[in-house]
């Protein structure tokens, strides 16, 4: 989405390797009703998860059970697919939408949704995401309408590293289907060290590479997948066919450099997962995405990194201990490349599900400890990239938070290094969300002991009704206005947002279709 702020084979060995032009017509909503047969849809997930080898793990017994996910994103809904009891914890919400408290732990968007689905949706029939009995801790930080800074960001970040064992949580995965465009190093990126210190702590960062496409020399991943110390996943595309010989990388697939391969391409390309009826997405794609009253299509590394983060939910159902190097380790050496394609462009190539489920796990190799962690002392800012939230007509810009409170990088990095940047629900000096659980949702009062006005950016202040207006009934979204910042990771049509909706921006590549 597009609002922002705002990338080895055989036993152990590493070999540094990392996707039609057949055209898969997608049917709209007069086509693709209540026909649609997931079992003739090679990018449906029954058809995805069987050429990958995924069902290969679910006949061993290994379905994500005791795995918990944790999704970073515009929220979920417990649609039918996601509904089943407990399958949904839902953190704080740190969301734009916090201040309408319809929509604080949905998914008006549409996004979140159809990530979760294909990392663990579960309807007890033919849809069944990669990890069907994993479980979706969601920590909603993208608004109805896709906008996000990065501060938000690092705050959920922050938050799932000192809770990830809360309340009976076990989160070892972590799912950024989003990215900025920045060109700060990583090595002082703080949001790059926000994605190191979950790593740190267990957790298996996977990142969407972003929907750039192949750019010579320089690459064009994005900003966290732009760490080597995480996990890039670009997109391939099945070329609608169940042989895996023909799978190609998807041209909208941001790629590496010399500096920074992408570690491993997944399905991405013209992907089904669940649908939010009446969602943003729902409502302006729906004649390019309809499939049926549940489901949904659509493409871009954001599905190929939630596709990976079930894998990797499996790997660790299989092998409890493992630790984030040797789960890449484990998935970059049980990966094969394509035909006709660089390193720079796939990485390792797709992951042979199938091999990798007798694999042995190896140790990282020596090589990797070699490379810099970040000090997280750079620029928030330069983080951001080029796109930023808007209110009104004032920019969120320069070393501060969505509250206007200064962000002072190298005292928040010794914070969160020791996992005590977040204070029950403060977090930089002011209350972000609650500090209790009820159950299964992370409550108390979101944004509780501040308002938005008073607030200011460079003199603007928040009033109450800003990023008001956007009403969540039922299967219903309406409201509010486009303004700025990047979800990148899907899009859902092959054209750009109208000026009206955006300020200059337009959704990451690829299409929902």
């Amino acid at each position: 989405m597009k609002r922002t702020v705002g990338r080895f084979l055989g036993s152990c060995v590493v070999i540094l390797v990392v996707t039609a032009t057949s055209v898969l017509v997608v049917a709209g909503p007069a086509g693709a009703s209540t026909t649609y047969d997931p079992k003739a849809d090679v990018n449906s997930m029954y058809g995805t998860t069987a050429y990958t080898g995924v069902t290969d793990w679910w006949d061993a017994g290994f379905t994500g059970v005791g795995v918990d996910v944790a999704v970073i994103d515009t929220g979920v809904v417990p649609v039918d697919g996601l509904a089943a009891p407990g399958k949904i914890v839902y953190g704080p919400v740190l969301s734009l939408d916090s201040q309408t408290p319809e929509l604080r732990n949905l998914d008006a968007n549409g996004h979140g949704t159809f990530m979760a689905g294909i990392i663990a949706g579960n309807d007890g029939g033919d849809f069944l995401g990669v990890a069907p009995d994993a479980r979706i801790v969601s920590v909603k930080v993208g608004a109805a309408d896709g906008s996000v800074d990065v501060s938000q960001v690092i705050a959920a970040i922050d938050w799932v590293v000192q809770h990830r064992q809360d309340n009976g949580l076990n989160i070892r995965v972590l799912n950024l289907s989003y990215g900025t465009d920045s060109t700060q190093p990583y090595a002082v990126d703080p949001l790059a060290f926000a994605v190191e210190q979950a790593w740190k702590a267990g957790i298996f960062v996977v990142a969407a590479t972003g929907n750039e496409g192949y750019v010579f020399k320089t690459g064009t991943l994005t900003n966290p997948a732009f760490d080597p110390k995480i996990f890039a996943v670009g997109a391939s595309d099945s070329m609608g066919t169940a042989r895996t010989g023909d799978d190609s990388v998807a041209p909208f697939s941001s790629t590496g450099s010399n500096a920074r391969y992408v570690d491993v391409v997944a399905p991405g390309s013209h992907i089904v997962s669940l649908r939010v009826p009446g969602s943003a997405i729902d409502q302006a794609y729906g004649s390019t995405g309809y499939v049926s009253e549940t489901l949904f299509r659509g493409s871009g590394t954001s599905e190929a990194a939630a596709f990976t983060s079930g894998e990797a939910a499996l790997a660790i159902q299989q092998r409890p201990a493992i630790t984030p190097d040797k789960l890449k380790k484990l998935l970059l050496t049980n990966a094969r490349s394509l035909n006709g394609y660089s390193s720079i462009q796939q990485g390792q190539g797709v992951v042979d599900m199938s091999a990798m489920l007798g694999a042995r796990t190896c140790n990282a190799p020596k090589q990797w400890s070699t490379i810099d962690w970040s000090t997280g002392t750079g620029s928030l800012e330069l983080s951001r990239g080029t796109e930023h939230l808007i209110d009104g007509v004032v920019p969120l810009v320069g070393e501060m938070d969505i509250f206007g409170h200064g962000f002072d990088a190298p005292l928040m990095a010794a914070a969160e290094a020791a996992q005590a940047s977040w204070s029950g629900g403060v977090w930089n000096g002011n209350t972000w969300s609650g500090n209790t659980w009820s159950g299964t949702t992370w409550s108390g009062s979101t944004w509780s002991g501040n308002t938005w006005s008073g607030n200011t950016w460079s003199g603007s202040t928040w009033s109450g009704s800003t990023w008001s207006g956007s009403t969540w009934s039922g299967s219903t979204w309406s409201g509010s206005t486009w303004s700025g910042n990047t979800w990148s990771g899907s899009t859902w049509s092959g054209n750009t947002w109208s000026s009206n909706r955006w300020s200059g921006n337009a959704w990451l590549g690829a299409t929902w279709r």
